[in-house]
């Protein structure tokens, strides 16, 4: 069985120029290259990805607790531009560099596209990344139960965050496992995947659902991120077996990005930012330098 996790070598908190606290946990070598993580769905800082890959690679993995979520400080009514704001000031802050590289996963897809739209990180990798499915053209491909609540993320945002606020971790644990393919299932199941995985959903919703209620009104929702803005190079990974994160697998997400490439894993599913790691940051890596 492969290690698809482990546990973060260094953890802390930034105090960000406002005054909020954003949580982050790092792997692999501290003077490696640096690479943000904007994690999925409910989910905490602990949860990484590419065990052993961080360090073949020299990568050094931060991943950052988005605001509400873990022991990031809430930030009520914030938007995608804020989070990108946050990146530039925590990666300045840390001596990550003007512009670090990038990975986002699931949920975390819009939150980092938006950085890559900002300026704020050299190159970006969407991994199994949620899809703007408020886009007039998904309306006929969303099954009716995400489309009522899509339509309600775009016709009243508070209302949708008040609907989300009433999720739990233990029912987003359900719903990943109830609505996975078995080549997910087959990571999810490992004992220690599951445990840090569930550990990562206790935490995320640690102060409450507002964090997950906000994150999820925003991305089901019309984006508004200057997707042709992006001037760094943007790689899209789904497993072919994905039918969650994209209608279309990223097909159009992709058409949307000038340059941007999309990479189609067969015989995979949502799970590739973890079945699949060092691929996904090889490719990254051979981008561009992380700093300039």
């Amino acid at each position: 069985m492969s290690a698809y996790v482990n546990d973060p070598v260094r953890i802390g908190t930034r105090r960000l120029p406002g005054g909020r606290l954003l949580a982050w946990a790092e792997w692999g070598p501290e003077d490696g290259v640096p690479v943000l993580l904007s994690p999925g769905a409910a989910t905490s800082r602990h949860l990484g990805f590419g065990a052993g890959a961080v360090e073949r690679l020299g990568v050094r993995l931060i991943s950052v607790d988005r605001p509400g979520l873990g022991a990031s400080s809430p930030a009520p009514g914030r938007t995608f531009g804020d989070f990108a704001e946050d990146i530039r000031a925590f990666a300045a802050l840390r001596g990550l560099g003007r512009r670090p590289l990038m990975v986002g996963n699931s949920q975390g897809a819009p939150f980092a596209l938006a950085c890559a739209a900002a300026g704020a990180v050299g190159a970006l990798a969407v991994v199994s990344g949620a899809d703007e499915v408020a886009e007039p053209g998904f309306a006929d491909a969303l099954p009716a139960e995400l489309r009522r609540l899509v339509d309600l993320a775009v016709a009243d945002p508070g209302a949708a965050e008040r609907f989300f606020a009433g999720f739990t971790a233990r029912a987003m644990w359900d719903m990943v496992m109830s609505g996975s393919p078995e080549c997910d299932l087959a990571v999810y199941r490992q004992p220690a995947f599951a445990a840090a995985y569930r550990r990562a959903l206790d935490e995320a919703f640690a102060q409450g659902a507002e964090g997950y209620a906000r994150d999820t009104a925003l991305a089901m929702g019309r984006w508004g991120i200057g997707l042709r803005d992006i001037a760094v190079p943007v790689d899209l990974w789904y497993g072919a077996e994905d039918t969650g994160h994209s209608p279309d697998q990223g097909a159009r997400l992709t058409a949307r990005i000038p340059g941007a490439v999309r990479h189609l894993v067969p015989e995979a599913g949502g799970a590739v930012l973890w079945t699949h790691a060092e691929r996904v940051l090889s490719t990254l890596l051979a981008h561009t330098a992380p700093t300039s």
